[in-house]
This record gives C-alpha cells, sequence and structure tokens, in this order.
C-alpha cells in the first residue's frame, strides 16, 4: 500500500486534508466518499519525505502539546455535550486541528469509529498522544453515558497540569539562565583568554603559582582537544539516556530528583498532587479504586512514587484502608493522611482527594515563588568559586612580577 496526501471538502463545504494509505488513488477516493468527504486533490507521497517525516515523528518533533490536548478536550467537551453526532463533530475537530500530528491522529480515529471501533480503542491506538490515563477516563465515561463529564474533567486536570509546568518553567528560568552564562563565561576564558597571557606566563618559568600551571593545562588541553571534550560530553548524555531507558535506572534516578535540595520537594509536592488529583478524579468517573490506582501508577511521571502507589494498591487488596496503606507508605504528609481518613470515613474520598490536591498545589506555588531566593545563596557560591580560581590563577603570577620589578 502507498499512502497518499489528499484534499477535499466535506458535505458541509469544509476544507479537510490529510494524509492515507491505500491501494491506489482511486480506492482512496471511494473512501473518502464514503465518508462524506468529496476529494479535490489526490497526490501520491515520495518515499523520501515519508522516511523524514517517520524520523521526524520519532525524534519528538511535532507532537501535540499539552494547548493541543486541552483544546481537543474542550472541543470534545462541547460537542458532546450539545448531542452532535459523534463523527460528523470529528471530522469537523479533524479539519480545523493546526497540528498537523494530532489531525493525521483524528482522521485514523474517525476511520476506527466507521469500521465499528468505540472511541476509547480508537483514541488508545495513538499512546504517543493519547496516555492510558486518558483513555480510560474516556473509556469510562463511554460505557457509563457520561462522555462529555469524562472530557470536560481532563480538560481541567491538563489545564490544572500545564499551569504547575508553566509555573515551573518560569521559576527555574532565571537560575538556569545564570548557570548557562557560567558555563559560558568559563568557556570563553579557557579557550581564548587564558591563551593571551601564556606568553607572559612563560616569562616565569617554573616559578608559576600552583593553581596557574593548573588553569594553564586545563586551557591548554581544551584549545587542543576541544573534539575530545565533546565526544565525552555526548557519550556521556548518550550512556545517560539508556541508563534512564533501564528500569533500575529510571527508578534510581527520580528517587535521586526527590532528594536534591530546593527542586526536590517541589517536585515531590508537585507529583503528588498530581497522583491524588487523578485519583480524585477516577472516584468521580466510577472507576474502582484498584482499577485506578494501576492506572494512576502508570501514568504518575516519577517510578519511585508509582512504587508507593502500587504499594497503596497492594494495601487495598490486602484488605487495608486507604489511610493505614497512605501511612505505611510514606509519600504523604501527616495532614494530608488526616485529610485521606477523614474522606474515607464520611464517604468522600474523591472531594477529600481534591482538596489533598489543590493543599500540594498551594504549597507547589509558594515553594516556585521563593526559588528563586532558595537558589541564590548557591548561584553566588558558584560565581564566588569562579571568581577565585581566576583571580588565584591569573592575578598571582602578575604580582609576583611586579614584585620582582
Amino acid at each position: 500500500m502507498a499512502t497518499f496526501r489528499y484534499s477535499g471538502r466535506t458535505s458541509r463545504g469544509d476544507a479537510v486534508s490529510g494524509a492515507l494509505e491505500a491501494d491506489s488513488a482511486e480506492a482512496l477516493a471511494n473512501h473518502l466518499f464514503a465518508r462524506g468527504i468529496t476529494p479535490t486533490q489526490i497526490v501520491q507521497s515520495a518515499g523520501g519525505e515519508d522516511v523524514l517525516q517517520d524520523i521526524w515523528r520519532r525524534l519528538g518533533g511535532g507532537r501535540p502539546k499539552a494547548n493541543d490536548l486541552i483544546l481537543f478536550s474542550r472541543q470534545m467537551f462541547a460537542l458532546t455535550k450539545a448531542g452532535l453526532p459523534l463523527l460528523k463533530g470529528m471530522q469537523s475537530l479533524a479539519a480545523s486541528t493546526p497540528n498537523v500530528f494530532l489531525k493525521e491522529a483524528l482522521t485514523t480515529v474517525i476511520d476506527n469509529l466507521q469500521a465499528g471501533r468505540d472511541l476509547a480503542s480508537s483514541l488508545g491506538r495513538h499512546p504517543d498522544i493519547f496516555s492510558k490515563f486518558f483513555v480510560s477516563i474516556v473509556r469510562v465515561g463511554e460505557h457509563s453515558g457520561t462522555l462529555p463529564l469524562a472530557f470536560e474533567r481532563m480538560y481541567q486536570y491538563l489545564g490544572v497540569e500545564k499551569r504547575i509546568k508553566d509555573k515551573l518553567s518560569t521559576a527555574l528560568r532565571y537560575p538556569t539562565t545564570v548557570v548557562i552564562a557560567i558555563a559560558i563565561a568559563i568557556g570563553i576564558i579557557t579557550m581564548w583568554v587564558l591563551p593571551k597571557f601564556e606568553p607572559i606566563f612563560s616569562s616565569l618559568g617554573d616559578r608559576l603559582p600552583m593553581p596557574t600551571q593548573i588553569l594553564m593545562a586545563v586551557s591548554s588541553f581544551t584549545a587542543a582537544y576541544w573534539y575530545v571534550i565533546l565526544a565525552i560530553v555526548m557519550s556521556a548524555l548518550v550512556g545517560f539516556k539508556l541508563y534512564l531507558r533501564d528500569e533500575a535506572g529510571r527508578y534510581r534516578w527520580d528517587k535521586f530528583k526527590l532528594g536534591v535540595p530546593v527542586s526536590g520537594p517541589i517536585i515531590h509536592k508537585a507529583t503528588l498532587a498530581r497522583v491524588c488529583r487523578s485519583f480524585a478524579l477516577t472516584l468521580d468517573a466510577g472507576v474502582p479504586m484498584v482499577q485506578g490506582l494501576t492506572m494512576i501508577a502508570r501514568a504518575a511521571g516519577n517510578e519511585y512514587v508509582s512504587e508507593g502507589v502500587a504499594s497503596l494498591r497492594d494495601g487495598i487488596e490486602r484488605g487495608e484502608t486507604l489511610t493505614r496503606t497512605a501511612q505505611s507508605s510514606g509519600l504523604f504528609t501527616p495532614l494530608a493522611i488526616q485529610m485521606i481518613s477523614v474522606g474515607e470515613e464520611t464517604g468522600g474520598l474523591g472531594e477529600m482527594l481534591t482538596e489533598v490536591a489543590d493543599f500540594y498545589e498551594r504549597e507547589v506555588d509558594y515553594d516556585l515563588e521563593n526559588i528563586s531566593a532558595a537558589l541564590e545563596p548557591f548561584l553566588i557560591v558558584a560565581v564566588g568559586v569562579m571568581v577565585l580560581i581566576l583571580a588565584l590563577g591569573v592575578f598571582l603570577p602578575l604580582w609576583d612580577m611586579a614584585a620582582g620589578i
């Protein structure tokens, strides 16, 4: 089968385009007519273009962002709540979606719906776009007849997730900029500034101070073997990526991140907020508690926290209460455990888990507002160490020469 790119118009006159596999252009035209699309152009895609697009897709390029999924969830909530036919509504969404990969995925979903598959299974065939958690919530809404409510909850959930990520990125922008500036300054001084002093320092012979000898050796090695350093750095990055692909390596790295000063507690609280909000969402959607915890463990985003969520599930399967298993997991603060206990006793566990998620998110907001002040001592020390090294390495021999004169 070959891949063809097509453009056409729906029965309402809306312009649509996309790419599909077919035995021939005639077969694709018949398929489009059956879907209510009148093709205006069908062109077979070039092989090289498909290869490049596949490579770009594998590298993650063009993948739908959080805004795309939020917009999709909001639009699906609107059209399902309005009672529009699902196929007709999704055809309009596919035609108006700006992201190319999401457009192609929706086109495939429409084909699967026409073939008799349900919506959740059709979305689940695109795990790189729709997570297992997303698909599970849609499946529950589809089976219980509350599909608009499922999309509304996912819209709200994705919106909160994006807000936390945006705040974290904004808070880390200043420290990251300072660290990058320090690295660039060190590189410039090592590669171009220090070699200018070499003729002056060579006149001192063996009388150079030890810090200066170390700096000059590092500068000479960097200037002569910069490609070796670059190869080492690239190899380290590739090795780190391979390390994270290993299950044990990923677990150790995720556990290490939670223990890093300043940033570790923020990541921990943000992850727990996500877990609690997801748990509340599954309970409100009617998902059994054990099944919901299994889904959340897979979508926690941190292997160490996922192990803790799995221990919650195992404890509930053994007949223990959620409060008891939450205490033994060591994930939650005493205040959060008390709130979970109240929710379990009063029968409002979903509502109380939402309160716990709000509590952790307020903690994250407070920490993010003060993260710059918390990181300033580390940045000041880093800049001070760099200035001290340069002062000892450059000015000590100059002072010795001035004293000799």
